[in-house]
């Protein structure tokens, strides 16, 4: 598998980005992860099981995250997330301009390509959202809550940790231990990089009604970090989703016991829609 990397400027930002491809290209995947992590951490299994299927990949890391530029867990604004998802989108249909296309992101990815997908007249062929971040699965603290709201308007740059716990991203002691020792990956959060991302979460899920293009979501049963009943009203307000619960299944089902069988669900759909 030969990865050739880009380089992209969005908002005055470095983006680091890349593609790879498969012998035989039959569509193209636009890859989004999650945050506080990056796209090197899809190499090992899900970006395989991608080019297995016959589809070539494009990844990038977004604003603050992995090898990017930018402020660590801050970013422009949520238009600008989008903006950046929109120019990697522009750079697939460069690469591979006959390809039909898929979006897949995991968690906060998951928001943006549905986001994405409802917001605007699109000829993908399909969206995978696995574990996407429509609602959080725990209550952050309250002080938290309300300095960060005051703090949007003052200092919207201004990170804090997460509060993540990394034991709920895998039932798996050897994936969180990867997790944690991982240089690329970090718990900080700005105002600008929460907020918009919760609002938008709720408003898909008010907005799933008008969601034209054929959706995959993915979800562990057990997920503390985003709560799948958020995934599970999207796909009850929505005509044009499937929808897989993964029983026990934790936050990363791709680093989860149940790795295969999610990646079987993800290549078996893609393969319907091709």
């Amino acid at each position: 598998m030969q990865l050739q990397e880009h380089n992209l400027i969005s908002n005055n930002i470095k983006i680091y980005a890349g593609h790879i491809e498969p012998k035989e290209t039959k569509g193209v995947v636009v890859l989004v992860h999650g945050s506080g992590e990056h796209s090197g951490r899809y190499m090992e299994n899900v970006i395989p099981m991608l080019l297995s299927t016959g589809l070539a990949v494009v990844f990038y890391d977004n604003f603050g995250h992995g090898k990017s530029g930018g402020k660590q867990g801050h970013c422009p604004s949520y238009d600008a997330l989008l903006r950046l998802l929109e120019k990697v989108i522009e750079k697939a249909s460069f690469l591979f301009p006959k390809a039909p296309q898929f979006l897949y992101g995991h968690s906060m990815g998951g928001n943006l390509v549905l986001n994405y997908a409802l917001r605007n007249t699109t000829q993908l062929r399909g969206v995978i959202a696995s574990s996407p971040y429509l609602r959080l699965g725990f209550q952050p603290p309250k002080w938290k809550m309300v300095l960060g709201k005051a703090l949007l308007n003052i200092w919207p740059s201004l990170t804090l940790s997460s509060g993540l716990d990394p034991n709920g991203i895998s039932r798996i002691p050897g994936e969180v231990e990867k997790y944690n020792s991982d240089p690329l990956i970090h718990d900080l959060v700005s105002p600008m990089f929460s907020f918009p991302v919760m609002d938008a979460g709720e408003w898909a899920i008010a907005n799933a009604s008008s969601l034209s293009v054929e959706t995959l979501l993915i979800h562990g049963t057990e997920d503390p970090i985003i709560d799948f009943k958020g995934t599970e009203e999207f796909y009850e307000n929505s005509n044009t989703t499937t929808l897989n619960l993964i029983e026990g299944g934790y936050h990363e089902l791709h680093h989860d016991i149940c790795e295969e069988e999610v990646l079987n669900i993800i290549q078996n759909w893609l393969r319907k829609q091709l």
